[in-house]
């Protein structure tokens, strides 16, 4: 039976460096792509530019809108740069103050983002969790509750839950329609309690995940991460999902089983770091499918997701998931 022609619908959920890297190998595939992202950041550009104008932090957007955008090389260069050496522009990127001024001319954040998308060619749909400002805060293992994304990490406890407030925020319709419309949802790579679980947090998006029929892949970090994830393994990770979201709702897990060279694990020892480990037996009792692919690359000493291969592996997923409910069906 030939496949449908349909592009497939992939919805990725997540923030940071991790979602925009596979969100530029995603572009590479004839998919209609949806990038539901954090804003939660409360820490440099971000911060300062959310605390003086009440406005979400651009930050994780300008970094999808950097990965999913077609334009020439030097356009999104400038997008990216950093000021540094004026006192009062110090640590700011031009994407953020244009996300910040379309914001403030329009009045709304989800317009701006729309707008600044059709200037940057972007490929795809590009949604905040949130179209407001909201705080992350985290419940400690020793009862500590520490306010504010960029201060989780350094408190280097165990978190035992993260939480938002306001906690009744509302996600945007667009948001709510895509989930239902996702062929495929990937959660992650990306920081498990600032990047992914702030999503989330967010009832409506939370709501329309456990109703969606569409899969759900997680996608692992490769290495753990001081202050949230010391020594967790694989299992931990999604156990942290689990509890958030109230009940199981990741289907497969894609793990990385290329071996980390020791010579780039004695520099991430240096900040607490060491790759994740899996135990198959613990992942298949929590009910979901494992699959392991060699999906790792090494770039100026870091280890980061090969964006291609996890990209195409997902692609081939929807596909092939699509093609056994239409078997089933017969």
């Amino acid at each position: 039976m030939a496949r449908s022609k349909r592009r497939k619908r992939i919805v990725i959920i997540g923030g940071g460096t991790g979602l925009s890297t596979l969100l530029r190998g995603l572009k590479k595939f004839p998919i209609d792509i949806t990038a539901i992202v954090t804003v939660a950041d409360d820490g440099g550009s971000s911060g300062r530019l959310r605390d003086d104008y009440d406005i979400p932090p651009p930050g994780d957007i300008r970094k999808v809108m950097a990965a999913l955008s077609d334009v020439e090389p030097l356009v999104e260069e400038m997008f990216q740069y950093r000021f540094s050496q004026s006192e009062d522009l110090a640590g700011h990127s031009l994407g953020n103050l244009m996300l910040t001024a379309l914001t403030d001319i329009t009045g709304d954040f989800s317009h701006a983002i729309r707008e600044m998308s059709r200037v940057l060619n972007v490929h795809g749909t590009i949604l905040p969790a949130a179209n407001q400002r909201i705080t992350l805060h985290a419940e400690l293992e020793d009862g500590t509750i520490v306010t504010g994304e960029s201060k989780i990490p350094t408190y280097k406890q165990r978190i035992q839950r993260v939480f938002l407030t306001p906690n009744d925020v509302e996600p945007l319709p667009d948001t709510i329609k895509a989930i239902q419309k996702a062929d495929l949802l990937v959660f992650g790579p990306g920081s498990l309690y600032t990047s992914i679980l702030p999503n989330l947090l967010v009832q409506g998006i939370q709501k329309a995940i456990l109703q969606s029929k569409a899969p759900n892949v997680y996608i692992c970090n490769l290495m753990t991460q001081a202050g949230e994830t010391h020594n967790y393994s694989a299992a931990d990770h999604v156990r942290a999902l689990m509890v958030h979201m109230g009940a199981p709702f990741i289907h497969t897990i894609l793990l990385n089983t290329d071996e980390v060279p020791l010579s780039v694990q004695k520099i991430y020892e240096q900040e607490q770091s060491r790759p994740v480990s899996y135990d198959e037996s613990q992942l298949k009792k929590l009910g979901i499918t494992v699959v392991k692919k060699d999906i790792a690359t090494i770039q100026d000493g870091a280890i980061r997701h090969e964006a291609t291969k996890v990209a195409e592996w997902l692609v081939h997923y929807a596909e092939d998931r699509e093609e056994a409910i239409k078997q089933q069906s017969i």
